[in-house]
C-alpha cells in the first residue's frame, strides 16, 4: 500500500506531481491511500520522496493525458469532497491503460460523479463572485477593503485574480476559514485562514447597499424559489442588504396591488419641457448620502445587471466632491473601462479639447457617466460599443442619483442622449431639444447636448459645423457658471 500526504488545499500541481509519481511505478488506485491534512514540513518530504521516484522511473512513457481531463481536474481538486483525489487518479489511471474516451462516457460512475463536483465546483466560483461584499477599513496607509466569505469549496485560488483584475486599483483582502487572498494593489499574496471576527461587521457602505437593493427590488416580478436558488440563504449572513429580504418578499403582494391600484404614469412625451419650467426627476433614493469614496467603491462592486461580467471593471464618476458643475455622459468606452476613468478616450480627449476653446477647466467638473459600465461586442481584436438597454441603465440610476446627492451641483451638462433621457425622461429628443437650459423640481439646471463620440462619427464635410454649435452649448454652460 502506497501512502499520499498532501497538504491541506493542496492544489493541482501537487496532486498531479504525486499521480505521475503513482503512474511511473505503476502502482494501481486501489493500492494507494490518500491523506490530506499533512504539516507543511512533511509535506516537503513527500514531495521530495516523489520526486525521487519519478527520477527513479519517469513519466510513463508515451502517455498523453487529454485537456479536458485537465480542465475537469483543475476544477475537481478543489471540491470539499476527501475522495477526490482518489478518483481522480482512478480516471487517470484508466486513461492511462487505454480508456481513451473515458470522459465522453456520461454514464460511468465516476465520470458522473467527477462532472457533478466540477459543477458545483463552477457554481461554487459563481457565487463567490457575486456574493462577497467588502467592508472599508482604515489603516496607516488608509483605505483597505475586506471580506468575509464561506465557500462551500476550497474555490479561492481560483477565483482571486478575478477579483485583482476587477478591483486592480485598491487593496483588498479576502477572507474564508480555509485560506485568505490579499491584494496590496501590486500583488496577490496568498494567506491562512481565518475567523469571522477577523473581518469587519459593517462599514458606510452598508446602508448604500440597503437602499440599493430596497429601489431594484421589483414585488411584481417575485419568485420566491427562484431568487433562493440563484442567491441561496447560506450566503445571506454575510450581505448587508439580505436583512431586508423577508419584509420585502412579506410586503410584496401589497406594494404590487398598489402599483396596480396607483394612477396611471403620466406620458414623458411632454419633454421637453420649455426652458426654466419643471420637469420631472425622481427623488435621491439615498437619505443621507455617504460620500464620493462609498459610492465608488460600491459602484465598483455592483452585480444589478450583467453588463459587470465582460467589462474590465467599473468606472465611477471623478472630480471635487463639491463641484458646481457635474458633466453626464453615456457610458464608459474601451480606453474608460481599461483605465478606470472617465473621459480618456478619443472622445474624452476631443472633450478636452471643445472645453479649452470654451474656456472651462475640467478640473473644476465632477465628470461621470449614466451606465457605469462599458457594454461592447466583439469585433477581431477590438470592442465596439453597444448601447446600454433600459434594464441596464435603470439598474445604474440608483448608482446615478447618489452621485447627484453627494455632490450637490448647481447644474449638469448632459452629453447625449443616454445621459439626457436619464434626468429629462426617455422622451427626450436630444437633437431638438439640445443647447437650451431646463430645470427640474428640485431646482436643479440641465443643460443637454450631443456626445462628443457623435461628432467623431459625421462625415468630415459635417463636422466643422457641428463643432461651432457643440462650442456654442458649453459657452452657455460657461456663462451660467459665472453668475454668482
Amino acid at each position: 500500500m502506497r501512502r499520499v500526504e498532501l497538504a491541506d488545499g493542496a492544489d493541482l500541481v501537487q496532486w498531479r506531481d504525486a499521480a505521475r509519481a503513482l503512474l511511473a511505478d505503476g502502482v494501481p488506485p486501489e493500492q494507494v491511500l490518500w491523506q490530506v491534512g499533512a504539516q507543511r514540513d512533511l509535506l516537503g518530504e513527500v514531495v521530495d520522496a516523489m520526486g525521487d521516484a519519478m527520477r527513479r522511473s519517469g513519466s510513463p512513457a508515451g502517455l498523453r493525458v487529454p485537456r479536458d481531463f485537465l480542465d475537469l481536474a483543475g476544477l475537481v481538486i478543489a471540491h470539499a469532497d476527501p475522495r477526490r483525489h482518489a478518483l481522480l487518479y482512478r480516471l487517470l489511471w484508466r486513461i492511462a491503460r487505454g480508456e481513451r474516451a473515458l470522459l465522453a462516457m456520461a454514464t460511468d460512475d465516476d465520470v458522473a460523479w467527477a462532472r457533478q463536483a466540477a459543477k458545483a465546483v463552477s457554481r461554487e466560483k459563481h457565487k463567490m463572485k457575486a456574493f462577497v461584499r467588502f467592508r472599508e477599513v482604515v489603516d496607516g496607509e488608509g483605505s483597505v477593503y475586506v471580506a468575509w466569505f464561506e465557500p462551500e469549496h476550497d474555490v479561492l485560488p481560483q477565483v482571486a485574480p478575478f477579483f485583482v483584475r476587477r478591483f486592480a486599483g485598491m487593496r483588498w483582502s479576502i477572507l474564508t476559514p480555509g485560506r485568505s487572498a490579499h491584494w496590496d494593489g501590486q500583488a496577490l499574496h496568498p494567506g491562512e485562514g481565518a475567523r469571522r471576527g477577523d473581518a469587519p461587521d459593517g462599514d458606510a457602505l452598508e446602508d448604500l447597499w440597503r437602499v440599493y437593493y430596497a429601489n431594484i427590488f421589483n414585488p411584481a416580478r417575485l419568485k420566491v424559489g427562484a431568487m433562493v436558488k440563484e442567491m441561496p440563504v447560506r450566503y445571506w449572513k454575510n450581505m448587508p442588504e439580505a436583512a431586508l429580504i423577508p419584509a420585502l418578499v412579506r410586503d410584496a403582494g401589497a406594494r404590487m396591488h398598489a402599483m396596480v391600484d396607483a394612477a396611471p404614469t403620466v406620458s414623458r412625451k411632454a419633454f421637453p419641457a420649455p426652458r426654466d419650467t419643471p420637469g420631472a426627476r425622481a427623488a435621491v433614493p439615498v437619505g443621507a448620502s455617504p460620500g464620493l469614496p462609498a459610492i465608488h467603491a460600491s459602484v465598483a462592486a455592483c452585480r444589478a445587471c450583467p453588463l459587470w461580467a465582460p467589462a474590465t471593471q467599473a468606472v465611477p464618476g471623478e472630480g471635487p466632491a463639491d463641484a458646481r458643475i457635474m458633466v453626464i455622459g453615456e457610458q464608459p468606452g474601451d480606453r474608460e473601462d481599461l483605465a478606470g476613468r472617465p473621459f480618456v478616450g478619443p472622445a474624452g480627449q476631443l472633450f478636452d479639447r471643445a472645453l479649452a476653446e470654451a474656456g472651462i477647466d475640467r478640473a473644476t467638473l465632477y465628470l461621470t457617466n449614466a451606465v457605469k459600465h462599458f457594454k461592447f461586442r466583439p469585433a477581431g481584436k477590438r470592442r465596439m460599443h453597444v448601447r446600454a438597454d433600459a434594464t441596464e441603465q435603470a439598474a445604474c440610476r440608483p448608482w446615478l442619483e447618489a452621485e447627484l446627492a453627494a455632490v450637490r451641483p448647481r447644474m449638469v451638462l448632459c452629453l447625449g442622449a443616454t445621459a439626457a433621457q436619464a434626468l429629462l425622461g426617455r422622451g427626450f429628443a436630444l437633437l431638438s431639444g439640445r443647447g437650451r437650459w431646463y430645470r427640474l423640481d428640485d431646482g436643479l439646471r440641465v443643460l443637454p447636448t450631443v456626445h462628443p463620440s457623435w461628432l467623431l462619427r459625421l462625415p468630415e464635410s459635417e463636422r466643422p459645423a457641428a463643432w461651432r454649435d457643440f462650442i456654442a452649448d458649453l459657452r452657455l454652460l460657461r456663462a451660467a457658471s459665472a453668475q454668482p
